[in-house]
């Protein structure tokens, strides 16, 4: 087994800045759509975009995306293979994100010097991931997982780690999400979801990122 590593990751965190943590989960299947969906995602007041591995399309899209929109952050998700890595450096990616992590994904992400959020949501999950140096996980499916509870029991526990919760993740709770402690961000694929992507239906995806953002930029303030 590779040995552990506390060297601190690189941080998405501190790449989001003040801007609004919120990240669409994006499956594309067609690369023509690369371009008018980035535009409509940053247009609406976005700047972390997460295109997934689940089509054959993903690569080309992040290529695509990133020359479109350099001022954007690109990254890669459902990342569950080592050599996975190189592609996502390959494509300019400037994040990426798992579902999971192994010993193997936490060494492997060493040779690619760009944020990567691993997924742990247990309390064992977690301190390995700790052990590895994470200090920015993924909590999904943050529903069958305990959401807001969850977080806010794992906190006393962990105070360094901070998650982005996905799966179940809306407009009615993104305020209620990042209003805990640990949570740096939220993402899901409400934002855009597959079936309005393969629509085309661009003003819709805006839309949807303009109203979460205005949710999230009206927030009460704690």
């Amino acid at each position: 087994m590779p040995e552990a590593s506390s060297t601190p990751r690189p941080s998405l965190a501190a790449l989001i800045g003040k801007r609004p943590p919120l990240i669409p989960v994006l499956h594309v299947e067609n690369p023509d759509h690369a371009e008018p969906l980035a535009e409509a995602l940053v247009g609406g007041g976005l700047v972390a975009l997460e295109v997934t591995l689940r089509s054959a399309a993903a690569l080309t899209v992040v290529k695509r995306m990133r020359k479109a929109f350099p001022e954007a952050l690109i990254g890669v998700g459902t990342i569950t293979k080592p050599e996975q890595f190189a592609q996502v450096r390959d494509a300019g990616a400037q994040f990426g994100v798992s579902p999971a992590l192994t010993d193997r994904l936490a060494a492997a992400s060493l040779d690619v010097p760009i944020p990567f959020i691993a997924g742990a949501v247990t309390p064992s999950e977690m301190l390995i991931a700790r052990e590895h140096g994470f200090q920015e996980l993924k909590f999904f499916p943050a529903e069958f997982f305990g959401g807001i509870g969850a977080l806010k029991h794992v906190l006393p526990l962990f105070p360094e780690l901070r998650f982005c919760p996905t799966g179940g993740v809306g407009d009615a709770n993104l305020v209620d999400f990042l209003a805990v402690p640990n949570c740096f961000a939220v993402g899901g694929a409400w934002l855009a979801p597959r079936d309005v992507i393969e629509a085309a239906n661009w003003r819709d995806i805006a839309e949807r990122a303009k109203r979460a953002v205005g949710i999230y930029e009206n927030r009460p303030k704690r």
